[in-house]
């Protein structure tokens, strides 16, 4: 099953967050304290599209609130946009987890949650249509792009999707996961200097 069901015809964001909290197209929204869809204007050149709520996100309800978010804002800055000016979203709309005691600790979504929530993206992109769309990961890449996406060798790149264009970078967790470590700056550095590929294609 996907989430075709609950999308609304002829959505707008508003609509479409709306009706996100009632999508029963895969499993994670038994556990996932409540549906997190999006963030920004509803009318933006730059979309920002991560790989699901975390822990912070989904308590909150709202993307990128969380440790990577603060990352993410720092580096829009640097890159010569900012938060207000961009429309946050991730592929998939709930948490996935696992409990480890007290905490609740990320699962990557598998590519079953990625196909059943991608109709939440497809009417996102229509409704905000973006010319430029920066995918945060593997996962947002594979959700945006349709096909397996290899970081390492297209990050950065600017490509072409429909009618859009599309700039694939690192998620902001794995440059947290650096910091106290010789790489932290020049990974910051690096997804700032994706981030600037896409502002720039928007002029």
């Amino acid at each position: 099953m996907d989430a075709s069901l609950w999308v609304p015809d002829d959505p707008s964001v508003p609509r479409l967050e709306t009706a996100a909290s009632d999508c029963r197209g895969c499993e994670l929204w038994q556990l996932a304290t409540q549906v997190v869809f999006s963030a920004g204007p509803v009318r933006a050149a730059l979309m920002v599209v991560g790989e699901q709520p975390g822990d912070h996100e989904d308590l909150e309800g709202e993307p990128f609130v969380g440790p990577a978010g603060r990352l993410l804002d720092e580096a829009l800055t640097q890159a010569g946009t900012s938060r207000e000016e961009v429309y946050l979203t991730n592929a998939v709309k709930h948490f996935r987890f696992e409990e480890r005691g007290k905490r609740r600790i990320h699962r990557k979504p598998d590519v079953r949650h990625i196909s059943a929530c991608h109709p939440w993206l497809e009417a996102e992109l229509d409704a905000v249509t973006p010319d430029v769309v920066v995918a945060l990961g593997a996962t947002a890449g594979r959700a945006v792009l349709g096909r397996p996406v290899r970081i390492g060798a297209e990050r950065g790149l600017l490509q072409e999707a429909g009618s859009r264009q599309v700039v694939v970078t690192t998620h902001p967790s794995a440059v947290i996961r650096l910091r106290g470590r010789d790489g932290y700056d020049a990974g910051l550095a690096a997804l700032v200097a994706d981030l600037r590929v896409a502002v720039a294609a928007l002029s």
